[in-house]
């Protein structure tokens, strides 16, 4: 289903004659397909959309770093380009939590569980990836999940 989302968006974008838009869902395809090919060369299937969903984070988080760095550089044109990257990467995305969703799905999960300390943080941090892949960002989950725990 997402392979098909950003079949439709290359076609879009081709059309539209967006070189930004275009090159970056070239840029997500590529990475999808790496991710395939590694796959394959370890008995794997093909990714799936959760799988996706993960890439596209990444390519997210990796972009925020090197915005960061223009920015610090003084290279604000180049930090613009990465920050376009991220709004068109996040349109395929589905919908983040807010940070009061977030402390409700931890505080869910962990009376779920019965988590009793930090232990038991490996096991909320799986079942939260489980149900809110590409919802949330689990470093802040994770960290949310370590203060309920403590």
């Amino acid at each position: 289903m997402m392979r098909d989302k950003l079949a439709n968006a290359m076609k879009e974008a081709m059309k539209a004659k967006e070189a930004r838009r275009l090159s970056t869902v070239r840029l997500i395809q590529t990475a999808i397909k790496d991710r395939d090919i590694a796959n394959r060369g370890v008995g794997k299937d093909a990714v799936s959309d959760d799988d996706i969903l993960q890439i596209l984070q990444k390519m997210i988080k990796q972009r925020e770093e090197s915005a960061k760095i223009y920015d610090e550089g003084g290279r604000s044109e180049l930090a613009d380009q990465e920050r376009e990257e991220i709004a068109i990467i996040r349109g395929f995305m589905p919908e983040q939590m807010s940070d009061e969703q977030v402390v409700e799905a931890c505080k869910a999960v962990i009376a779920e569980i019965g988590a009793q300390g930090l232990r038991d943080m490996g096991k909320c941090i799986s079942l939260l990836k489980e149900r809110y892949a590409g919802q949330m960002d689990f470093a802040r989950a994770s960290a949310i999940v370590k203060d309920l725990l403590k």
